[in-house]
């Protein structure tokens, strides 16, 4: 059970970590603060690039401490909230399936990050 919680949690955290950096610092072909922040603004997320630094936080952080198995619980809810937020204000209105841009993935991406945060993270984790 552990090995296989250690693998979700690192498959997951990672990849929020480069979500976050994609949004804070412009890696892994992500806009950076100012990309990112003008494109919040341009669907209604005023001050953009202050909803994108919060925004980039949130997946950055969540995804270390979730990848770590340092208190999962606080990195599944960043990982979830974001997923929450990236509903609320771009999939929601297209439906369920990924396929219309939906809130599929982001469903699954919670459910992911609240079951680990419930079950905890397992006997692999930094410290």
């Amino acid at each position: 059970m552990s090995l296989g919680l250690l693998i979700i949690r690192l498959i997951v955290g990672l990849l929020f970590v480069g979500h976050g950096a994609q949004k804070l610092f412009g890696w892994f072909g992500g806009h950076g603060l100012k990309g990112t922040g003008g494109w919040f603004d341009s669907i209604g997320l005023k001050p953009g690039v202050f909803v994108a630094l919060l925004a980039g936080l949130a997946e950055l952080v969540g995804g270390l401490l979730f990848a770590a198995g340092v208190w999962t619980p606080v990195g599944g809810i960043l990982i979830a909230l974001t997923m929450l937020g990236a509903i609320v204000t771009v999939h929601g209105k297209n439906g369920l399936w990924v396929t219309s841009n939906g809130i599929e993935y982001n469903l699954v991406l919670i459910a992911v990050a609240v079951g680990v945060a419930l079950i905890g993270p397992g006997a692999y984790v930094l410290f």
